[in-house]
């Protein structure tokens, strides 16, 4: 059976362009930074880069491709179009359909931004003996949409989406310490215990992802989540964006303590 937390990204990209894997990211080439993307026509590019800079703890870039572009500059090797298990096609603001490969998609014209994920840092966590609930249970992590409202910025507007993981008690104060340590794979958490604070209202029925069980010594503690662009194309309405399928992430070329500031 094949340990896809021990492969390195060349391979990890080769595995998907193959049809190898075609699941959720979560746990892959440990000790690699993974990325949310996020791909836009020029004419909106700018728009998105002010809206990620606003914003960055749901929209920290990592790295930018230039016009017509295919290889991140910081994942030589690598190719947009085709190396995320699934993608999807948001059209006029509608979600038209999920691929596993955009290479007929593609147009010259296109920008691709790569934003940090929260994978990232769960391999911090699970050094320090932090339980990661999703990754035990092979799930995806649980996502919802909240009420804390994003800057806007041009085309772009809309309230925040957030990844929950069920942290023991005991653990949180060490969690926040070691999250906070990652600013550019979204930091410290937003908000730790009653969801209803952020407008959740259904725990067990997250809008992306899978529902993950709470347990009595547990507290669902969120994070700033690069889906977030997801809903605000549901808003902006552009005329194609393509971005990755919630969980199903960019391994790129960076290692996790790159990212780290401490």
């Amino acid at each position: 059976m094949t340990d896809y937390g021990k492969m390195i990204p060349k391979d990890f990209w080769e595995a998907v362009r193959g049809g190898k894997f075609n699941k959720p990211t979560s746990g892959v080439s440990h000790g690699y930074a993974q990325a949310n993307l996020v791909i836009l026509p020029k004419k909106y590019a700018l728009d998105f880069m002010i809206f990620a800079q606003r914003n960055p703890k749901p929209c920290p870039i990592i790295d930018i491709l230039e016009v017509g572009e295919i290889t991140p500059p910081l994942s030589k090797g690598a190719d947009i179009r085709q190396d995320i298990p699934k993608y999807r096609i948001y059209q006029e603001g509608v979600l038209v359909s999920e691929e596993e490969d955009i290479r007929d998609l593609w147009r010259e014209d296109f920008v691709s931004f790569l934003l940090g994920c929260s994978f990232t840092f769960e391999s911090a966590l699970l050094e320090e003996g932090i339980s990661i609930k999703h990754i035990e249970q092979s799930k995806n992590v649980a996502m919802y949409k909240t009420n804390i409202a994003c800057k806007e910025a041009g085309i772009f507007r809309g309230n925040m989406v957030v990844s929950m993981r069920p942290i023991k008690g005991r653990d949180i104060t060490k969690v926040v310490e070691i999250t906070s340590k990652f600013p550019e794979v979204h930091g410290a958490p937003i908000h730790i215990g009653n969801p209803e604070e952020i407008g959740i209202q259904d725990i067990d029925n997250p809008e992306y992802g899978d529902a993950i069980s709470i347990g009595k010594d547990e507290i669902p503690v969120f994070w700033a989540c690069g889906v977030t662009p997801q809903l605000l194309a549901l808003n902006a309405k552009p005329e194609i964006m393509i971005t990755h399928a919630p969980g199903y992430m960019f391994v790129t070329n960076i290692k996790n303590e790159d990212l780290s500031k401490g």
